[in-house]
């Protein structure tokens, strides 16, 4: 699920109808309980895309330093680095490799993902204390205590 698609549940299911608090309140477990499932599924592709990149990078270094055999190699498409690197230059190497970027970025999304999908559970945690400081609020000002 994209970020905007998660946005767009995010601003039409929590809105807060101000007429039928009682209902809102009751719909706290229903709310809670789909975006924990959300949450739940782009943790686990947070992981996955986390493992994918720990293989690529070893796989990556044994590229770097002339590890990988002419099979592996031909597995990959890879052709063989010519360039013998230093080990204090590998850290170099790794940063700027593309496919290294790419992975990375895809890990850096999934977790804004997750931050955010964390963020929502907690202000969802939250509603129960929001709808009753509103009528609360009407009560003060209808003058009912």
């Amino acid at each position: 699920m994209n970020i905007d698609t998660i946005k767009q549940m995010v601003e039409t299911e929590l809105k807060i109808d101000g007429t039928e608090l009682g209902d809102e309140s009751l719909r706290i477990p229903v709310l809670h309980g789909k975006f924990l499932n959300i949450f739940h599924d782009e943790s686990l592709i947070l992981r996955k895309l986390d493992a994918d990149y720990r293989i690529l990078r070893k796989r990556k270094w044994e590229w770097y330093n002339g590890k990988m055999s002419q099979q592996e190699l031909t597995d990959a498409g890879w052709e063989p680095f010519a360039t013998r690197i230093l080990r204090q230059d590998m850290d170099v190497y790794m940063e700027a490799d593309p496919d290294l970027t790419k992975a990375m970025q895809r890990i850096d999304l999934q977790k804004a993902k997750v931050e955010y999908l964390d963020s929502v559970i907690k202000q969802i945690n939250n509603r129960n204390w929001v709808i009753r400081n509103a009528i609360e609020w009407r009560k003060f000002m209808s003058g009912v205590s």
